[in-house]
């Protein structure tokens, strides 16, 4: 299996987006790992992404670039708000963790931010794919430590055809962000992980109080809970081609 690196937003966007992923990921013997971009270490966010980090397997505590939530400041106290940090400077801490870590494989957020659309899931994502582009060349961020050119990117994303059982949380249909069908690359049924995957996202315990989505899928009855989490999409961008295709198409994220 691949050295996979997922890099989200904020605790608990890892178990939602990609958490089957990882689980799978991780059992199969492949190196797993997770970059958040928002909240830092001692506060209660970033103690239960490390445990939904521990639940899916990873190979090592989750990686923290250090900026605040742009809704809760207190969650990096001292540090700007991701969407307002030099975008030079939050690229270079991400290709400084990519370096070292050297994934074959890196997931992301897509270009909406996933179907909510939150302003730090996109900037997620453009620094993302700025930095896996980045990692690759030796003069660029050269105290990052040495070149490495992860082989594929994957956007983790929604069809419109996966609207419907959306709609069950309770999300308003009209605001969501979907790609047409035709745009996902990569369709992964996660179902024999979702223990694993649910476990996860029951451990963002202050997520699921306050409401969000670990909450509102907890309400949900299991069959249709399930049937939300138990496929995962994604848009898969080659960054390695020619020589390197064949390796690549068999090492992919399973679909």
């Amino acid at each position: 299996m691949p050295s996979l690196l997922a890099v989200y937003a904020h605790p608990d966007d890892e178990s939602l987006s990609s958490g089957g992923v990882l689980a799978r990921n991780a059992a199969s013997g492949g190196r797993t790992a997770v970059v958040t971009a928002t909240w830092t270490e001692g506060t209660h966010r970033a103690a239960e992404l490390a445990e939904a980090v521990r639940l899916l397997g990873a190979s090592e505590k989750p990686r923290l670039l250090g900026y605040a939530d742009s809704r809760v400041p207190a969650s990096a106290p001292g540090s700007p708000r991701l969407c307002e940090a030099p975008l030079d400077e939050a690229v270079g801490r991400l290709v400084a963790h990519i370096r070292e870590f050297r994934p074959e494989i890196v997931l992301t957020h897509d270009g909406y931010g996933g179907v909510t659309g939150h302003e730090d899931h996109v900037r997620t994502h453009r620094l993302t794919v700025l930095a896996v582009q980045a990692a690759g060349y030796e003069r660029l961020y050269p105290e990052a430590g040495a070149p490495w050119q992860p082989r594929a990117l994957y956007l983790a994303s929604h069809p419109h055809s996966a609207v419907r059982p959306l709609a069950e949380l309770g999300l308003p249909t009209d605001d969501l962000r979907t790609v047409p069908d035709d745009r996902i690359t990569t369709t992964v049924d996660v179902r024999p992980w979702l223990p694993q995957k649910w476990a996860a996202i029951s451990a963002h315990r202050s997520e699921a109080e306050r409401g969000a989505a670990p909450g509102l899928l907890a309400a949900l009855r299991e069959e249709l809970r399930d049937r939300i989490l138990g496929t995962e999409w994604y848009i898969r961008q080659d960054l390695i081609t020619g020589g390197e295709e064949t390796e690549l198409t068999v090492r992919r994220v399973p679909s």
